[in-house]
């Protein structure tokens, strides 16, 4: 039909069959998870285990197959369950109004036409000449240019026209019945209107769920799940936006304790790749999602040849590959994504059962790509595994859930305001699902990072549940005095190694030509950094700790144009200020070493 759903087709809807439908694939993705654990635990596992022969490896690899089959079942069953329960749940509102709105119009005697169009009797007195007002008939408006009153309004001499002149308005506007009537079918209108939306938003999403022929689950099976997980989440937006991304942290944590069990995993099967970014949704259900969502989206970046897509690759592997190694303190996805330079937000230790939190913020030229995978998550296992010696419940976080600048775009603040907000609501969220009554957060913000950390802090209320804060290799924070970043100053810690060239970097105005920007020179007296105040000043007011001097800088020392800036989180490079950061993080700042500010 020309204009898709019609107001009986609204009307007459049984979306109890929607719901029942969205149940009968709810118990086959509950059945197809349990085949594949049976499978992977009782059948495959035991085989491998006990078995050494060549059958017996030919036999694993085809259960290995199975498995893979009854995921693929697992997995579209689950979209499609959250496909129709989203559509049914959608439908909901409009049909009610609709409803409501024919109940009106049998109560008040009109008719409603098939169009949509309601029918009124005559009614009122012409002053004129004492005869009745004619009845008519009304269009609601339906949103399209030259629909509605009074364009489709007619009387019994036909088609109404404003060319008419006065006599036909007062006409128009004596008819009591008139009124009443553009009320209902406005109201139809609107609800058919929201309910044709609702269904164009889904039907693509439900049209695309659907299996190749054959049984092979290949790469290209997953990049297409991969899209279609893509589609679900579209279709859904605004279900799932009533139902939780509206709410804050807070309150999408009180939601998530209200499911049941059963009701959780729908969510993370039918909904991955939201639930695993969700801020104040529990790590392990995050990061649950986000394994079960991570192979689908290599899959799917596979066959991209967009710029970024293969550094995206490597290190979304990077990171799958580390989490299929048991480590200590365990790993978690938090979340990941790849728009921009790529997303991603790796935890070591549980950060909602570990009564030491920090999330680190990486800077320059980060980006979701294979040094990422390598280098910047581990500076996390590093501080982790370093401060569980002070306290075994510390818990650490890298955080890239913004697009860090590169060389050419590190001298502007833009990055760093798209960011804050984004850090700040992730930040809420570990307050949110922390299990202690009063955790100790830790924010660390490292080189551009200590900018987005710093606008962050600045920000009404500062950074939800920060107790410290700490700024390494910072070229500056955007404010002149730790007291602006809502800790306290005798809570925000300095990290500035003397070989540290970014820590130095000059502001703008004392910048004195080529040299400034590669040794640090800055006009006599000065503490400006490029982003406000030098965090190491003593005019900026932090406690600086001791972090060495750090290996020289460009060919002085081999290793790299400024392995100073990067060596502070590694206890080999430099051991004052990984211990020092240590500390912090376990809630023992007053037993770090210091060193006198610049």
């Amino acid at each position: 039909m020309a204009f898709g759903l019609t107001w009986q087709q609204l009307r007459d809807l049984k979306l109890s069959e929607l719901t029942d439908a969205a149940e009968g694939w709810a118990v086959l993705m509950r059945r197809a998870d349990a085949a594949r654990e049976r499978v992977d635990s009782d059948m495959s596992g035991k085989l491998a285990r006990t078995q050494e022969s060549e059958s017996a490896e030919s036999a694993v690899k085809r259960l290995k197959r199975l498995s893979e089959n009854y995921h693929y079942i697992q997995t579209e069953a689950g979209l499609i369950r959250g496909t129709l329960d989203g559509l049914a749940t959608e439908l909901a509102a409009p049909q009610r109004r609709l409803r409501d709105a024919l109940d009106d119009v049998a109560s008040l005697g009109y008719e409603v036409n098939v169009d949509g169009s309601i029918d009124y009797p005559a009614g009122g007195r012409n002053a004129m000449n004492g005869d009745a007002v004619p009845g008519g008939s009304v269009m609601g408006d339906n949103g399209l240019i030259g629909a509605g009153n009074p364009g489709l309004y007619r009387d019994d001499n036909g088609m109404y026209d404003p060319a008419q002149g006065p006599g036909a308005l007062r006409l128009r506007s004596l008819n009591p019945h008139r009124a009443k009537a553009q009320d209902v079918a406005d109201r139809i209108a609107h609800a058919l209107r929201e309910a044709r939306e609702i269904d164009e938003r889904y039907s693509p999403a439900l049209r695309e769920l659907k299996a190749a022929p054959g049984l092979t689950v290949d790469r290209k099976t997953w990049a297409n799940v991969a899209g279609d997980v893509t589609a679900v989440g579209s279709a859904a937006r605004e279900y799932l936006a009533d139902q939780v991304l509206e709410k804050s942290p807070a309150g999408r944590k009180e939601w998530w304790d209200r499911l049941s069990e059963e009701e959780r995993q729908e969510y993370i099967t039918s909904f991955p790749d939201v639930i695993g970014n969700l801020d104040g949704i529990p790590a392990a259900a995050r990061d649950e999602a986000n394994r079960a969502n991570l192979p689908l989206v290599i899959a799917g970046l596979e066959g991209q040849k967009s710029n970024g897509a293969q550094d995206k690759i490597a290190g979304l592997k990077g990171i799958q590959s580390k989490l299929s190694i048991d480590s200590h303190p365990p790993m978690y996805l938090l979340g990941f994504g790849t728009e921009g330079k790529g997303r991603a937000i790796v935890s070591y230790g549980n950060p909602d059962t570990s009564r030491n939190v920090s999330s680190y913020v990486p800077g320059l030229g980060t980006a979701l790509d294979e040094e990422f995978a390598d280098d910047t998550v581990r500076r996390a296992y590093q501080t982790a595994k370093s401060a569980q010696k002070y306290d075994p419940s510390s818990a650490s976080i890298v955080w890239l859930g913004y697009d860090a600048p590169g060389v050419k775009d590190v001298a502007s603040t833009t990055d760093a305001n798209n960011g804050a907000p984004a850090y700040n609501s992730f930040m809420d969220g570990v307050q949110a699902t922390n299990k202690h009554e009063n955790p100790h957060i830790t924010a660390i913000g490292h080189s551009y990072g200590s900018l987005t950390v710093g606008t962050a802090a600045r920000q009404d209320g500062g950074i939800p549940g920060a107790d410290d804060i700490v700024l390494l290799g910072s070229p500056g924070t955007g404010a002149d005095s730790a007291s602006e970043l809502n800790v306290g100053k005798e809570h925000v810690f300095v990290g500035a190694a003397d070989n540290d060239p970014v820590t130095r970097l000059p502001a703008k105005k004392d910048l004195l030509g080529v040299v400034g920007p590669v040794f640090g020179a800055v006009a006599a007296g000065s503490h400006d950094n490029w982003f406000g105040v030098d965090p190491a000043s003593k005019e900026f007011g932090a406690i600086r700790m001791e972090s060495g001097d750090g290996p020289l800088p460009l060919w002085l020392s081999g290793k790299g144009p400024t392995p100073a800036h990067s060596g502070y989180f590694d206890p080999e490079r430099n051991p004052s200020a990984a211990d020092n950061i240590a500390m912090i993080v376990a809630g023992r700042s007053g037993s770090i070493t210091t060193e006198a500010p610049r």
